[in-house]
């Protein structure tokens, strides 16, 4: 059983803050945050679906947007959580109180030319909720506040919310379609999970591309929303790394691919059955290594045949502990996902490979045979705890011995000739 539904006193605690907010809605009066509004702000509104109304000043776009309403525990890292993939469609509400005190660093390219200080090349997530906001920057790195970065990408942000009541009702009731808005007047809202669409059809790259191309073994990275620190930690160890659209025709291009590897992403799983159809044909055919990561692990466990099934509110932060089954060893993780495989029952021919050691929840499946492995956690964490980054040096000296084995395998036997086949003849 999980271990949140034991919490009794916690339970009770969320009962109550979910009556409150019945309360307040029966009497249309919005939460009141403890902070000042920025002086001279846009007034901005957070609505949930459920009813409730959070009231703040803009420093974002003053504009709209509508997505999943969900939280992050992460204490440092807003611009890598915000460029995020995995953040797609999603209202991203940070628990720690100030926010935007170290600015937006500078766009800078590493020798891979990926951006060092992003996950991807834009904001991700559909607008920001924080309870205080600083209006003055101040690090070594910065080229821009927050606020700036926002009205350049036209992301709507809201401050002087009372982010710790906000996440009782998001832990109470789970994670929550919301509609954050700017000006004195409320808008009627029409609400559209963004859920039912494929986000990570969204999130892919168009086309092939290629990174590191001089690398020793050739990674096929499947793109569902890869954050560029999963490809920057693989060029790092020396691959080359063929990016590939989500649904890429694998069979026609993994003759001469040396490991697969499937990114994070953002949404529902059940969306990717091009992927799912792909990485169900590999499990039968292909014998070099298979590493997933995030939504990659979700995709490899639909493959094998485990259902999904969404959170109540997600595991998302730096400070998610994970236990590894083969060691019993904990880790803490870096975790950004809604969805989980149920691994009750596992198929024929796999293990359970990590588990959640707060929910209980899976965090990994592996092989009994084969070289196919994954995660649901980020081992690549930038802004996060570093504690699982040898996995992905696992998975390269994996690669890399396979790649050796094949090749020794293929080297053809020396010719006999004449006098040593007579010899052979006659001893026997």
């Amino acid at each position: 059983m999980p271990l949140l539904a034991t919490a009794t006193p916690l339970a009770a605690a969320l009962r109550g803050t979910r009556h409150l907010a019945k309360r307040t809605l029966a009497t249309q009066a919005p939460h009141h945050s403890h902070y000042p509004v920025v002086p001279g702000a846009l007034t901005a509104r957070l609505r949930l679906r459920t009813g409730e109304t959070f009231t703040g000043g803009s420093f974002g776009a003053p504009t709209a947007a509508m997505g999943e309403t969900v939280f992050t525990t992460s204490l440092v890292g807003y611009p890598e959580s915000m460029t995020d993939p995995s953040y797609l469609g999603q209202l991203l509400v940070f628990t720690q109180p100030l926010i935007g005190n170290y600015g937006v660093p500078q766009r800078t390219r590493d020798e891979f030319g990926l951006l060092r200080h992003f996950e991807s090349e834009k904001i991700q997530c559909r607008g920001i909720v924080v309870s205080d906001y600083a209006q003055r920057y101040s690090h070594w790195n910065a080229v821009e506040s927050l606020q700036e970065w926002c009205h350049r990408e036209n992301v709507p942000a809201i401050t002087g919310v009372d982010t710790r009541a906000l996440v009782h009702i998001l832990r109470g009731q789970g994670s929550t379609l919301g509609a954050l808005s700017t000006g004195a007047v409320e808008q009627p809202v029409e609400w559209v999970d963004p859920n039912k669409a494929n986000l990570v059809a969204q999130a892919s790259t168009p086309s092939v591309r290629v990174f590191n191309p001089q690398g020793s073994v050739n990674i096929m990275l499947i793109d569902c929303g890869v954050k560029y620190n999963i490809i920057r930690s693989l060029c790092q160890l020396g691959a080359r790394v063929t990016l590939v659209p989500w649904d890429h025709n694998i069979a026609d291009s993994v003759s001469d691919v040396d490991g697969i590897f499937i990114s994070n992403g953002p949404g529902s799983p059940t969306h990717c059955t091009k992927t799912i159809e792909s990485l169900r044909w590999l499990f039968g055919t292909y014998d070099r290594p298979i590493f997933g990561i995030c939504m990659g692990n979700q995709l490899m466990g639909l493959a094998a045949g485990l259902p999904a099934y969404k959170l109540r509110f997600g595991n998302r932060g730096h400070n998610q502990p994970a236990v590894d089954l083969t060691t019993g060893k904990c880790v803490i993780t870096s975790q950004n996902h809604g969805y989980a495989l149920d691994d009750s029952q596992m198929p024929r021919g796999w293990d359970r490979f990590f588990v959640n050691a707060n929910d209980g929840s899976n965090e990994g499946i592996r092989h009994l045979e084969k070289p196919f492995r994954s995660v649901q956690f980020h081992p690549e964490a930038k802004g996060g705890p570093l504690d699982t980054a040898y996995l992905f040096a696992e998975f390269i000296d994996a690669v890399r011995a396979a790649k050796a084995e094949a090749a020794g395998s293929s080297v053809a036997a020396p010719p006999v000739s004449e006098a040593e086949s007579s010899a052979a003849s006659a001893s026997a």
